[in-house]
């Protein structure tokens, strides 16, 4: 397994179709052939996402039977989180501002 650190979490982030598999993988678990047909991609493109979302432990694996399960393992996204938290005051604060400065200049 690869380190997790929220630079590899980032990384893995960074590809919409990685995203998207995390957002659907939010539903609960899926095998890799829907994963192909929802996203319209050859069996290796898709297996190579996941890989990536692997290594930067935001997915686990399960084997049941000859079928490979693929689930969300979301503790990584903690590291992006607090990283982003602090932004949301600044753009709540920036927003106050907005507010103030509209309604002093429309009297």
């Amino acid at each position: 397994m690869g380190m997790h650190t929220t630079d590899t979490t980032f990384l893995a982030l960074s590809d919409a179709t990685r995203r998207s598999i995390l957002d659907r993988l939010q539903r609960g678990s899926a095998p890799v052939n829907e994963l192909v047909e929802r996203y319209d991609m050859t069996q290796p493109a898709i297996s190579q996402h996941l890989r990536i979302l692997r290594e930067a432990g935001l997915v686990s694996v399960e084997k049941r039977g000859r079928q490979r399960l693929y689930s969300l393992a979301a503790d990584p996204l903690r590291g992006v989180f607090d990283w982003v938290t602090p932004y949301e005051q600044f753009w709540t604060d920036k927003l106050t501002q907005l507010g103030e400065h509209l309604r002093k200049s429309r009297k």
